[in-house]
């Protein structure tokens, strides 16, 4: 809880330190995990778990709660194995409430089922075309 009440960032210092100082300053976080048993890989669940020092300490009654500037944009890209799009649906939407706390308002999902190979989400029309118009509505 040192970011909470000592300090006004993440009191580990590892290689993580430098990502999480350098999203201060981002206009667009991009975030992409594969599905693993129904929910976001380790690293990214690491990585969520770290952002916790983003928060102000009294953060649960703040209108503000963030220490990022409001505004930033996000793209979720997700993959399953699992074609399916109805399995693992909520797991974009439960990361997005935290992350929309932290001031990135806009938000993008690109999300691709039944992918299981390298080169698999590569050869979807559909999903290289979600990407294109995310990222012109991300540079517009």
């Amino acid at each position: 809880m040192a970011c909470k009440t000592k300090r006004d960032q993440c009191a580990l210092q590892d290689d993580l330190t430098e990502v999480l100082d350098s999203i201060r300053e981002a206009d667009v976080l991009v975030m992409t995990t594969p599905t693993y048993f129904g929910d976001v890989s380790s690293p990214i669940k690491a990585f969520i778990d770290r952002t916790y020092s983003y928060l102000v300490p009294n953060f649960m009654d703040q209108p503000n709660p963030s220490r990022l500037s409001p505004g930033k944009k996000l793209v979720f890209i997700q993959t399953q194995g699992q074609p399916d799009d109805k399995l693992f649906a909520d797991i974009f939407p439960r990361n997005e409430r935290f992350l929309k706390r932290y001031g990135f308002t806009e938000t993008h999902l690109l999300r691709v089922c039944g992918v299981r190979n390298p080169g698999d989400a590569e050869a979807r029309q559909e999903a290289m075309t979600l990407a294109e118009e995310t990222a012109r509505k991300i540079m517009a």
